[in-house]
């Protein structure tokens, strides 16, 4: 086991696992302190642009970054062995956007014990408070936005309500849902809610929940999803079906993808988010502390931005140009 290894055979074990996954590109003989990054996947362009910000912030802080990531989204297991590993190397803090809320907590509580600051990135831990910090969109606000705009874009018709969520269990994605719903001005159960299908997020499972809810509900007119792969995996469901000029989508993330989409108007509206600002601002965080400063706590809001073409009165909106402009991926 990693555990038991000496110091000197884990460092370089270290430099040959990349700590689970991850790329880690430390040197094992400088002095600099280290700040590690775990994120669900490193293939994600959401992560991609995370570990481009915290290598920007390690670099400007004089700080070496050792990075890891899960397998796939959903995978615990990597996480966990990246943050013992971490902890082994003596990181003075780790970022990490957490594939499971709950089975993480145990592994966060060890490292913190052993004096390790631990801040959430984008995704909150359940129970909040089992890392020292969150830096994060607010994706219950971020739900918000993009209900109150559907509800400004249905203009007064008779909604039948697709959700396309995440998977159980997932702070993120409930907060989103929640606030679609709230935003919206409907609670859980209302009748015009006719299909909620979970996707992971997927392009393809997105498309095969759409696909589903049509078969069940082939009336619906507006579709919320989790972000923009669910999205556009919907879109082309609809489109297969000759109905994507008459359904409203409304989406999460404001990927350079998602925001193009919502130009050509396959999307009609997405709260963008800030993965880099995430990222940034959590090395900067440990790097103050690794200096003698206090450790970070509470939440820190890391903005979003409602990205539409077509902005519905009453709803604060920024077009597609300002979206591509601030988008990643």
């Amino acid at each position: 086991m990693i555990a038991r290894l000496s110091a000197g055979l884990l460092a370089a074990a270290l430099l040959v696992t990349g700590c689970g996954g991850g790329e880690q590109k430390a040197s094992t003989t400088s002095s600099a302190a280290k700040v590690g990054l775990i994120t669900k996947t490193e293939t994600n362009p959401f992560f991609v642009k995370m570990k481009e910000g915290a290598q920007t912030a390690a670099k400007a802080a004089g700080m070496e970054l050792l990075t890891a990531a899960g397998k796939f989204d959903g995978d615990n297991a990597s996480q966990l062995t990246a943050i013992e590993n971490m902890v082994a190397a003596g990181v003075k803090g780790i970022l990490i956007t957490p594939n499971d809320t709950k089975a993480i907590v145990p592994a966060i509580k060890k490292a913190r014990d052993a004096g390790v600051v631990v801040i959430a990135l984008d995704t909150p831990t359940d129970p909040q408070d089992a890392t020292d910090a969150l830096f994060a969109t607010d994706n219950l606000k971020a739900g918000e936005l993009i209900g109150q705009y559907a509800k400004g874009a249905m203009a007064g018709k008779t909604a039948k309500i697709a959700t396309l969520d995440l998977a159980p269990g997932i702070t993120v994605g409930q907060l989103r849902h929640d606030g679609f719903l709230k935003g919206f001005g409907i609670a859980e159960g209302d009748p015009s809610i006719a299909c909620s299908q979970d996707t992971r997020g997927d392009q393809a499972k997105g498309q095969e929940a759409m696909e589903n809810c049509l078969q069940k509900a082939p009336d619906i007119n507006l579709v919320y999803t989790i972000n923009e792969p669910a999205a556009l995996g919907a879109y082309t469901a609809l489109k297969a079906k000759g109905r994507e000029k008459d359904v409203v989508i409304v989406s999460v993330d404001g990927g350079c993808t998602g925001v193009k989409a919502v130009k050509s108007g396959e999307i009609a509206a997405t709260s963008q988010q800030y993965p880099l600002k995430m990222a940034e601002d959590g090395v900067k965080a440990v790097a103050a502390f690794a200096k003698g400063g206090a450790k970070p706590k509470g939440y820190t809001d890391t903005g979003v931005t409602l990205i539409t073409d077509k902005a519905v009165p009453g709803v604060e909106a920024k077009d597609t140009a300002f979206g591509l402009a601030n988008c990643w991926g």
